[in-house]
């Protein structure tokens, strides 16, 4: 047979071959398509439920003694029902009941989101990549969690065929410019007939074409070009804008390493199981999170199966924060009558001008502060005001006798401005006629005269040397700093600025930054409380600090909640203490706390979370039994879930003692105290 026939024959095969494996592969997805294939989620295969039938019995046993009612009892691990009574046992290979939810509890205002991807082995293959897509629904919100790459060994194996296809491109581009040129015939060229340039050719130092052709009259480009290989520079160059679509014909699939979970290449025919680990941080209001997952089936660059949605797998947060009593403090307090509030901002003034123009400047954001702040004032139903003290204030540039003239004026200016302005607001106030009072009578509309008293600020000295010792190093040097502190002994004002004039520089900027924000206006507010006839009255007021504990406590900020509420000792602080993880703070607080059944859970918590196993179950039974509400609790907590698992608790709903088994004679020892 000769060699073309070889070749033939060779070539009809691998067609065949090809044209085969299409077929099977169209025939593959036609078919997981036609049953809807998908992917699954499930819980870690620990928290799945195990199916009665499928436990098989073991000698071993793990026993706790507990005093209920003043009885002893003794409860054994994973109780089941034989046949000679309640035995203790292991499992081993049991078949599995998959859950659709899972309580999982927030520790430190974070929980782990745990689940298991389960692609079926129908929709692996050699050839494909799958890309899972998992998400979480909470609070109305749709977050993409990392994806998962499952690879097949084929599909890999063809996405480095195509780097190296592309790096064998890469390589064919000539890098070393040298190889472009007939070096030897423009050494030649040059030796001849430019000798001194030819002279530099072991000389790295840069000498422009200006410079060449000055001497010569041909630059070193012109040369270059004349001896250049063309047809190789323009084949080189040509090669070099195809490198984007050779990365394209080559590079059908890239590799991806950034923003997935995994990128695993899988060879086994079977199922592909991951456990995906996803960190959430417990927003207020957070109950559930639900999980679905989705994807696609690539090969190389092309979709060929959309993997539908799975069925969402739900996640039920509990928290510590439930737990709170929700109470109001109260403490002791001196409510006087009159009250005064202090506030500053700034009006711009033209130089040595004392005219309020709302139009220079700021003014007219800053006035608009100040007009609200004033009929946020008169529209209190709980203080009436009475006066106002205006103080404006200078910078140190000038005079200090100059400053205090201005200071004076313009404090007098500002009155004099919102003065009119709260007679106009009086007015129209007072033409508006009658109103209604809180108990549904026709009353007058009253408007007392507001009065405006004008102070002399002066020069803000005090402002100024706060300004500067908080930006020492950051916008002035250190000299700089001392020249303002040898400034600051100085007992006249104007010699103070005189010895701040010495730095020019430091003076500049002060000039520039700091002097503007000394010209301010500060307004004390004079006020009384309505209503109210005696200077002071003794009561009692809601305890706010406690009232932020609790709103750290429900917000799971912790440890504001702990320094918030460590002082009252009560059982919310306690609570506190236990969901920050200080336990033996807890204990200290809980142990002098009458034992309610809220008490008696938090001690049970805190029992297990030590190894103290009999005392936390018994703790937790009595809790059930004062208040059912703990059974279903119970199971939220993995301090508590952990002994309801391994003793068998509330497994029946009848018992009034929550639901512990009969205990079974059997000896065994727990952590006692």
């Amino acid at each position: 047979m000769c060699r073309r026939t070889v070749v033939y024959v060779l070539l009809s095969v691998a067609l065949a071959a090809s044209s085969c494996s299409a077929q099977r592969m169209a025939r593959k997805v036609r078919d997981i398509r036609s049953r809807d294939v998908r992917a699954s989620l499930d819980l870690p295969s620990d928290d799945r439920m195990p199916v009665m039938d499928s436990i098989l019995s073991s000698p071993e046993s793990d026993t706790i003694h507990v005093t209920l009612d003043g009885e002893q009892r003794v409860l054994m691990r994973a109780l089941a029902v034989g046949d000679d009574g309640l035995v203790a046992t292991n499992m081993l290979d049991a078949a599995y009941v998959t859950a659709r939810f899972r309580n999982v509890a927030e520790r430190h205002g974070k929980v782990d989101i745990r689940f298991d991807v389960r692609v079926p082995k129908d929709l692996i293959d050699s050839k494909w990549q799958l890309r899972m897509r998992p998400r979480m629904a909470m609070m109305g919100e749709d977050v993409a969690l990392e994806p998962i790459f499952i690879t097949g060994s084929g599909y890999r194996k063809a996405q480095l065929r195509g780097y190296q296809l592309y790096q064998r491109f890469l390589s064919s581009i000539i890098t070393d410019t040298t190889k472009l040129i007939y070096m030897h015939q423009l050494e030649m060229f040059l030796k001849r007939n430019l000798p001194k340039v030819y002279a530099l050719k072991h000389d790295y130092n840069y000498v422009s074409d200006d410079v060449i052709e000055s001497y010569y009259g041909v630059t070193e480009s012109e040369a270059v070009d004349h001896y250049s290989r063309l047809f190789l520079v323009w084949r080189n160059n040509r090669r070099r804008d195809k490198t984007p679509k050779m990365y394209e014909k080559y590079v059908k699939a890239p590799l991806v390493s950034d923003g997935i979970r995994l990128d695993t290449v899988y060879r086994s025919g079977g199922e592909f199981v991951y456990e995906y680990v996803q960190p959430v941080t417990v927003r207020r209001g957070l109950r559930k999170v639900d999980v679905t997952i989705s994807g696609d089936i690539y090969e190389q660059d092309r979709k060929i199966y959309d993997i539908p949605k799975s069925e969402p797998l739900t996640f039920y947060i509990s928290s510590f924060s439930t737990l709170l009593e929700n109470k109001v403090v109260y403490k002791d307090a001196v409510v006087e009558r009159r009250v005064d509030a202090d506030m500053t901002y700034f009006v711009d003034f033209e130089k040595g001008r004392a005219e309020v123009k709302e139009g220079y400047m700021d003014n007219a954001s800053e006035i608009a502060r100040i007009k609200s702040t004033l009929s946020g004032l008169l529209a209190s139903d709980v203080f009436a005001l009475d006066s106002v003290s205006v103080s404006a204030y200078a910078s140190p540039e000038g005079g200090e006798a100059l400053n205090r003239s201005l200071s004076g004026r313009r404090s007098a200016s500002v009155g004099e401005y919102f003065g009119r302005y709260m007679k106009h607001v009086r007015d129209s106030v007072l033409a508006e006629g009658f109103a209604m009072d809180s108990d549904g009578n026709v009353v007058r509309r009253t408007f007392p005269e507001i009065r405006f008293d004008s102070r002399v600020g002066g020069e803000d000295w005090d402002k100024f040397a706060a300004i500067i010792r908080g930006e020492d190093g950051l916008q002035i040097s250190a000299s700089q700093a001392a020249l303002f502190e040898e400034a600051m002994k100085v007992p006249g004002l104007d010699d103070r600025e005189a010895v701040i004039r010495r730095d020019r520089e430091f003076y500049a900027y002060c000039v520039s930054d700091v002097y503007p924000r000394l010209r301010s206006v500060k307004f004390d507010f004079h006020l009384h409380r309505r209503g109210m006839v005696k200077d002071t009255v003794h009561t009692t007021v809601v305890d706010t600090v406690y009232q932020r504990g609790l709103e750290a406590l429900r917000s799971r900020d912790y440890p504001l909640a702990v320094s918030l509420l460590r002082p009252y000792g009560d059982y919310n602080a306690a609570l506190a203490f236990v969901a920050d993880g200080k336990d033996r703070s807890a204990l200290s607080v809980l142990g002098k706390l009458a034992k309610t059944p809220k008490v008696k859970y938090l001690l049970a918590v805190l029992y297990s979370r030590s190894g103290m196993t009999a005392e936390a179950v018994r703790m937790y039974v009595e809790a059930c039994r004062e208040d059912r509400a703990f059974v279903s609790r119970g199971n939220l907590d993995p301090e508590i879930s952990a002994l309801i698992k391994a003793y068998g608790l509330n497994r029946d709903p009848d018992e009034d003692y929550g639901d512990v088994p009969a205990a079974a004679s059997a000896t065994g020892s727990g952590k006692e105290d």
